[in-house]
């Protein structure tokens, strides 16, 4: 046991280093704070209460934490909503109004010109640690089915209520994880995802999932099996059935979601607990959506949103009957394009309009547009005209037979607006039950910037500045993702606004891994192509410095999940380029991160350590690993999740255990452990703190002024 080599200055827990050492292949592999994994040790909760301590005593020091605190509060307190789903009449949405610590389930009754509230998860647990995961109302629209979790673990328990009455009718049925739900015509019966008796599976409570039939008022134990035995343990799995209850689609994805299999049934064909499922898509590198409009028969046509025969994604058509012949009996609808991705696709129908339109969102350079086509030809009809340049998402399309779809926007300084799309005169529209008005942020300008990474390739960020240009070098967070195909789309976010109003620039990379020009790009940050993604990174925070954005020595990094492993990398690989650093919820451990959380299902995504070749990269990488004592690692704060169920807490801890022992820098290497919730959804003023804190620090640390003046 030794202690750690510290700063003078910095008091650090004495945290004991054993000698644990892994081979894999041939190489050996040390693993000193393996005992910091097991979190209900007793030595492990005595350091976590250690590392609280020194956190809190370090908090309580930072200058101007309040201001921050109540800044990004202000910016947060806008209303939210989600795009309607329309059922039997009856709307459901999601609404926030400002001050709300989580958004509550509405119910508009047909006709009705306001809603009620359904659902509130307060309501349920004042204590706000209880979120709603998930909801969906029965074709008719008379019962709901919901999701809701505790103290942040996503283990959703489901019930199902009288819609009108709000009385319990079914439930809890356990072990779903935001499972989709697909009512049967009725309400009877609903097909979902539920994970295998973890009793009965030792150790893989995450996975094992299956699709089941369940009847509404019998127990879940007499469930039927319908789909998965036999497949991939690590697959996820996603049910639908059409509005008017003929089809059931099945979706399977195996870890990031590229490779993806389908299965359509016909269910006039067959029993429901035997539903006569035909492959669509089986073994296929191809990510593959399946929307199926009410009415269509055998002889109609389904469509296909897929990447599979147009790199950047296009629309297909075939009738159900000739699915099993694969892509040779597919009709392209909506083209692909070169310039752009496409993300979201909505069928609009309805005896007011001549024949069915497809509602398409893309992203050209992580800008989205949206546009309008004829699917009987394919033309296009009409582009929508957005707010400006920013994101859309939720495309829901309205019932049988209406010409309606609605979807959501925003940008860096508008919050999110729901818009309907009226299928007759092509036009958008505010969503009249949407979120009240609330007017773009000011103080904020956006402009995106394109600049070479290492290698040559273009890469593009935004930058979100005082003035949109730069006039000054500014204290910098530059923050990413690079990830398992994820776009780094502009949003409203107040962390980034209260920054850039208190004089500071926000820089927002679009790195390889994620998919903001396709799957090539994500396919080119991802495994052995890894490291693209940091130096990426690296090339932006040259970029910020080179044009002038940037001030030397106060550049700042953040990043969370994906991200997390991002800045891991980032300040083991280069710590001189940065001043602190923000690690959350994150990924650093990579010769062990399939042995906790979701870790298995992310093979496909960076490689296995069982790989020899893997391994290597992996390890050359891997941010635990490559902590080295002596070396002047910038300021880091560390915040993790103790119901964290996707990254375990144990990669922060042993991330802080090994910087606190080898770092000779100035500043601090904390730890913000965060108790009752997980690695996303949380209440209100859950979020305003976690922001807050993670910007007072980093400004304390690169020397930007508190949001309404006074020392940095």
């Amino acid at each position: 046991m030794t202690s750690a080599a510290r700063p003078a200055q910095h008091a650090y827990p004495r945290t004991a280093r054993q000698d644990v050492v892994d081979e894999l292949h041939g190489v050996r592999v040390p693993d000193p704070y393996r005992w910091l994994e097991d979190a209900k040790a007793d030595a492990v909760i005595r350091w976590d209460a250690e590392q609280e301590a020194l956190y809190a005593a370090e908090r309580a020091a930072w200058p101007g934490r309040e201001r921050w605190e109540a800044e990004v509060a202000a910016l947060t307190a806008v209303d939210r909503a989600t795009p309607p789903r329309v059922r039997g009449g009856r709307v459901f949405w999601l609404r926030q109004d400002a001050g709300q610590e989580h958004p509550v389930l509405m119910v508009a009754e047909p006709g009705a010109d306001t809603g009620r509230v359904l659902l509130d998860p307060q309501v349920l647990d004042p204590s706000g640690r209880t979120v709603l995961d998930a909801w969906q109302p029965s074709l008719e629209g008379d019962l709901l089915a919901f999701q809701i979790s505790r103290d942040g673990t996503e283990d959703s328990r489901l019930h199902v209520i009288d819609v009108a009455t709000g009385k319990a009718v079914d439930g809890p049925v356990d072990r779903v994880r935001r499972s989709s739900v697909a009512w049967l015509p009725g309400g009877g019966a609903f097909y979902y995802v539920r994970r295998l008796d973890p009793r009965l599976n030792p150790g893989e409570e995450q996975y094992h999932r299956r699709v089941w039939l369940h009847r509404v008022g019998t127990a879940p134990g007499a469930d039927v099996l319908v789909f998965g035995e036999g497949r991939d343990r690590t697959q996820f799995y996603s049910v639908s059935v059409s509005a008017d209850g003929r089809w059931l689609g099945v979706r399977a994805t195996l870890g990031t979601g590229r490779r993806t299999d389908l299965y359509l049934a016909d269910l006039t064909a067959g029993t429901l607990e035997r539903p006569p499922l035909v492959p669509v898509q089986e073994n296929t590198p191809a990510a593959t959506h399946l929307h199926v409009a009410p009415g269509t028969g055998p002889e109609d046509p389904v469509w296909l949103r897929t990447d599979h025969g147009a790199a950047r994604g296009h629309v297909v058509a075939c009738p159900p009957e000739a699915l099993h012949r694969g892509p040779e009996a597919w009709r392209e609808v909506v083209a692909g394009r070169s310039d752009a991705v496409l993300t979201h696709f909505a069928v609009v129908s309805g005896p007011e309009l001549d024949h069915p339109l497809g509602l398409a969102a893309w992203t050209r350079h992580t800008v989205a547009e949206v546009t309008v086509h004829d699917l009987t030809d394919g033309r296009q009809v009409a582009s929508v005209p957005l707010p400006g340049s920013g994101t859309v998402g939720g495309f829901a399309a309205g019932p049988a037979g209406s010409h309606e779809a609605w979807f959501t926007y925003t940008d860096f300084v508008t919050p999110t607006r729901v818009l309907r799309f009226d299928g007759r005169t092509c036009r958008v529209t505010r969503w009249e039950h949407g979120a009240r008005h609330a007017p773009e942020a000011e103080g904020a300008v956006t402009r995106q910037v394109a600049f070479p990474s290492r290698d040559g390739t273009t890469v593009r960020m935004f930058v979100i500045s005082p003035t949109g240009r730069p006039d000054v070098p500014r204290p910098a967070l530059l923050t990413g993702y690079g990830g398992f195909g994820q776009i780094m789309s502009p949003r409203y976010r107040p962390q980034v606004l209260a920054w850039v109003r208190a004089g500071g620039v926000f820089a927002w990379a679009g790195l390889r891994g994620g998919g903001e020009e396709g799957e090539e790009w994500h396919l080119a940050g991802s495994g052995a192509n890894k490291q693209n993604t940091f130096d990426d990174f690296a090339a932006a925070s040259d970029h910020l410095l080179a044009a002038g954005w940037a001030a030397p020595g106060r550049v700042a990094v953040m990043g969370s999940s994906n991200g997390g492993l991002l800045v891991g990398a980032a300040l083991t690989q280069e710590p001189e380029k940065y001043a602190a650093a923000v690690c959350r919820v994150p990924l650093l451990d990579m010769a062990r991160f399939e042995s906790s959380g979701l870790g298995p299902s992310w093979v496909p995504e960076y490689g296995s350590v069982r790989d020899p070749a893997q391994a290597r990269t992996l390890l050359s990488y891997s941010p635990y690993h490559r902590v080295t004592p002596g070396v002047s690692y910038p300021a880091v704060l560390l915040a993790a999740s103790d119901g964290d169920t996707r990254t375990d807490p144990l990669h922060a801890r042993k991330m802080c255990a090994a910087l606190q022992h080898a770092t000779s820098g100035a500043g601090p290497v904390l730890l913000r452990l965060e108790r009752g919730v997980g690695h996303g959804a949380r209440a209100v003023s859950r979020v305003v703190a976690l922001e807050a804190e993670c910007l007072a620090f980093l400004a304390g640390q690169v020397g930007l002024r508190a949001p309404g003046g006074g020392a940095p």
